[in-house]
């Protein structure tokens, strides 16, 4: 999920693991441990040129559950030493510090799996990304109470009896909206699958999850050998089901499927792309249609796009340069959540 959301997961982790004995230090070494897992972004833009490969890199060995085993084994005792001292000596031990650091670094990955994006948590073993569509990247009701939560407690001392509940009140909140999340994925999936069927749609497979910011309007996709068929439902919606569905050309044999780059933004797509010729020569826009369009009745407004060029031997990511979703688009999306 979002920066801020783990930040306030492994903030609320430091203050179970340690909280009690170090107050509000154990929310900032909390949040601290909850970003590691995000620097695979910088590590991955220093060690690969190619921007796919970057990409790719990202939500990979450092969101894995070995690199939660076996990171806080290292950083744990490190801190220690360094906060072992002067007046605190005594205050914590090792172990105090290494089930911090699981804990912050364990449920940020664990989190990012419930998201589209998907998480590779099971490297070096297998590079299957788990992904359960349930929530968006970015989703406010699940993450401001467990913020506000956190920013009361911090406000009590760290032996009161109420810095703990308030603490566990956010932990509870948080994880009862994604019980929530979850079962809306279910009805969710429900309402797609006769859609689809009522409209007479051959499909191999489809997909759901909901649209950022929010879960109440879901986009959902469906494959068939030559096109995919993409729809919103809003839980708002006076209709049963899915009632504008847009056709898009998958163009896959645009670029040869034998091409190591292209396989590699087909994997991290799970399948669901498409390709736009554009003007120059070998450039296409790439469509990740895992996301959703932010306008439904505009083909060309996929939330997660880019540019890809033939470089040599190898293809890669041009730098965005594109605009920024206009007011109408913004306006038609906030709208259509409140259903029609």
């Amino acid at each position: 999920m979002d920066s801020l959301t783990q930040v306030v997961l492994g903030a609320a982790c430091g203050e179970v693991a340690l909280g009690k004995k170090i107050g509000n230090k154990a929310l900032l070494f909390g949040a601290i441990g909850g970003t590691i897992p995000d620097l695979d972004v910088i590590i991955g833009s220093w060690f690969y040129a190619n921007e796919i490969d970057a990409m790719a890199f990202h939500r990979g060995f450092m969101h894995s559950l070995v690199f939660a085993l076996f990171i806080p084994l290292i950083i744990g005792p490190i801190a220690h030493w360094l906060y072992n001292r002067g007046k605190r000596f005594g205050t914590t031990t090792q172990m105090d510090w290494i089930w911090l650091f699981f804990l912050s670094i364990f449920t940020h990955p664990i989190l990012d799996s419930f998201t589209p994006y998907g998480t590779q948590l099971f490297l070096p073993f297998s590079n299957y990304r788990v992904a359960f569509n349930n929530i968006s990247v970015v989703d406010p009701f699940y993450t401001l109470p467990f913020l506000l939560c956190l920013i009361i407690a911090m406000f009590y001392k760290r032996t009161s009896k109420k810095r703990k509940k308030v603490t566990w009140a956010g932990i509870y909140i948080s994880s009862f909206y994604m019980v929530l999340t979850l079962v809306n994925k279910v009805y969710i999936n429900s309402v797609y699958k006769k859609s689809l069927d009522e409209k007479g749609v051959v499909f191999e497979r489809f997909q759901t999850q909901p649209t950022i910011f929010n879960n109440i309007l879901w986009y959902g996709i469906a494959e068939n050998k030559e096109h995919y068929y993409v729809g919103f439902y809003s839980l708002f919606d006076t209709a049963s089901g899915v009632t504008n569905w847009q056709k898009l050309p998958k163009n896959h044999h645009l670029i040869s499927d034998d091409n190591h780059d292209l396989n590699t933004l087909a994997w991290f797509s799970n399948g669901y792309y498409n390709l736009i010729p554009q003007e120059e020569a070998n450039t296409f826009r790439y469509n990740d249609l895992r996301y959703p369009l932010l306008n439904e009745d505009d083909p060309n407004s996929s939330v997660f796009s880019f540019t890809i060029k033939k470089e040599g031997e190898r293809w890669n990511t041009l730098p965005f340069n594109g605009k920024p979703p206009s007011s109408e688009d913004l306006k038609v999306f906030f709208d259509r959540i409140k259903g029609r």
